[in-house]
C-alpha cells in the first residue's frame, strides 16, 4: 500500500527579494515560455525547519542540525571535561564512525545529524573516556586511520551504530547524503518542488540611497547610493510526503510519524524564506492551502500555470490561480486519481469548489486533519 501526502499552496508575496541568485538578483526560471519568479527547494526547506523549531511544533529532541561545528556541540557537552581530552577522544570517537576533523576543528562536509546522534556520541564518550584515550591526548595529531585504529573494537561498533537518523524529524523528511559513508545515507521521505509563480514576471529595481546624519551644510548628495532588483509573485508550492517511508525513517515510530506530518503541516504553510525581509518584509501567508492524500502516485499540479494566468480588474491573481489550479486537479484526477483521493483545504480567495473536500476554519484543524486521515490508514 502506498500513501502519498500532497501539499498544493498559493500563495502572493508583496515586492520582495527572498531568494538570491549569485549576482543577487531574484530567482527565476522559463516555465511554459514564460519568465517566472522563482524560490528553490531548498531554500523552503530551510525555512519550513525553522519555522517547525521557532513555533515549537517538534520537540528538541527530535530535531536536525545541520553543521561543521559538531566538535563545539560535543566540547559544550562535555564542558565539565579537560577540553584538550576531550578534543582527543572525539577525535577518536567520530573517526571509529567514518567522520574526520580538519586542522581548523571543522568537519569536512557539512553533516546533517539528529540531535539523538549527536546526544549518541556525548555519552558514547563518556561512557569510554578511559578506552578512548590515546596518543593525541598528549598533543600528537592523529590521521583518520590512526585515530579509527586507537578505538577499541566496541567503542567502533556503538559510533558506526549511532548514526542512524537519530528519529530526528527533519533528516527523516528531507534525508542527508555522505558521498564516502553511503551506509549512513537517508532517502527522504519529502520531496518539494521549486516555487513558481503562476503569472510571467519582469525584474524591478529599486535605486535607494542613504542619508549621512552627520552631514554637514557644505555636504550635498548622499552617503550611499545602490540598487536591489525584486519582484511581487503569486506563487504555486508543492510538496509530496511518502508517509510509510517516514514511518520507516522514523524507525516505525507511528507516534512521532504522526506528530511529524502535523507538523510538517503547519510548518509548510508558515514557512517564509528570510532573503531581505529587513528591506521587504513580506510576510504573506497563503491564500490557499490544499492537503489531498494520494493513492496511485504523486501529482504535481504545476502545469496548470504552463499558460500563465493574466491579471484582471475583478479577480485577484490568488483567486484566479486557484480556480485554474482546481480546473487542472478535476482533469488530471479523471484520468490518473485513485478513486480513494481525499482532499481537506483553507481557502482565503473563495474560488476552491465547496464540494471538492473538507473545508477546515484554520490551520491548526487542517493539520489535525492530516493526522487523523493518516492515522487511520497507517492501520490499515
Amino acid at each position: 500500500m502506498t500513501l502519498f501526502v500532497e501539499f498544493h499552496l498559493i500563495q502572493n508575496f508583496a515586492p520582495s527579494n527572498l531568494n538570491r541568485d549569485d549576482t543577487g538578483a531574484p530567482k527565476d526560471a522559463l516555465f511554459g515560455g514564460y519568465r517566472r519568479a522563482r524560490v528553490s527547494s531548498q531554500c523552503f526547506k530551510r525555512a519550513i525547519r525553522l519555522a517547525a523549531q521557532a513555533h515549537g511544533l517538534v520537540a528538541p529532541e527530535h530535531r536536525g542540525v545541520r553543521t561543521k561545528k559538531l566538535l563545539g556541540l560535543l566540547s559544550e557537552r562535555l564542558s565539565h571535561r579537560d577540553p584538550q581530552e576531550a578534543r582527543s577522544r572525539i577525535e577518536t570517537a567520530l573517526a571509529a564512525a567514518g567522520l574526520k576533523l580538519k586542522e581548523d576543528g571543522k568537519t569536512e562536509y557539512l553533516l546533517f545529524l539528529g540531535e539523538g546522534e549527536i546526544a549518541g556520541f556525548a555519552e558514547l564518550i563518556e561512557q569510554h573516556w578511559d578506552e578512548l584515550a590515546g596518543p593525541a591526548a598528549g598533543g600528537e595529531k592523529k590521521g583518520k586511520k590512526e585515530a579509527k585504529a586507537s578505538a577499541p573494537a566496541e567503542v567502533v561498533k556503538k559510533a558506526k551504530a549511532l548514526l542512524n537518523g537519530g528519529k530526528a524529524v527533519d533528516v527523516a523528511l528531507f534525508g542527508r547524503m555522505l558521498a564516502d559513508l553511503p551506509e549512513v545515507n537517508q532517502d527522504a521521505a519529502c520531496q518539494v518542488a521549486h516555487a513558481i509563480s503562476t503569472h510571467r514576471i519582469e525584474r524591478e529595481f529599486d535605486y535607494f540611497t542613504a542619508v549621512d546624519d552627520e552631514g554637514g551644510p557644505d555636504e550635498t548628495g548622499a552617503g550611499m547610493i545602490g540598487q536591489v532588483e525584486f519582484n511581487s509573485a503569486t506563487f504555486y508550492r508543492y510538496a509530496v510526503v511518502d508517509a510509510h517511508k517516514l514511518l520507516d525513517n522514523l524507525q516505525g515510530d507511528r507516534e512521532l510519524t504522526l506528530a511529524a506530518l502535523e507538523a510538517f503541516t503547519q510548518a509548510k504553510v508558515r514557512a517564509i524564506p528570510s532573503g531581505k525581509q529587513n528591506t521587504f518584509a513580506a510576510h504573506n501567508l497563503p491564500a490557499f492551502v490544499g492537503v489531498c492524500l494520494r493513492h496511485a502516485g504523486p501529482l504535481n499540479l504545476a502545469n496548470a500555470f504552463e499558460r500563465p494566468v493574466a491579471p484582471g480588474r475583478d479577480q485577484a491573481l490568488s483567486s484566479l490561480s486557484v480556480a485554474e489550479l482546481a480546473g487542472h486537479e478535476e482533469k488530471l484526477a479523471a484520468v490518473y486519481a485513485d478513486g480513494r483521493d481525499r482532499w481537506a483545504y483553507l481557502d482565503l480567495s473563495g474560488a476552491w469548489p465547496s464540494d471538492k473536500g473538507e473545508a477546515q476554519p484554520n490551520l491548526g484543524a487542517l493539520a489535525r486533519w492530516v493526522r487523523e486521515q493518516v492515522a487511520t490508514e497507517l492501520e490499515g
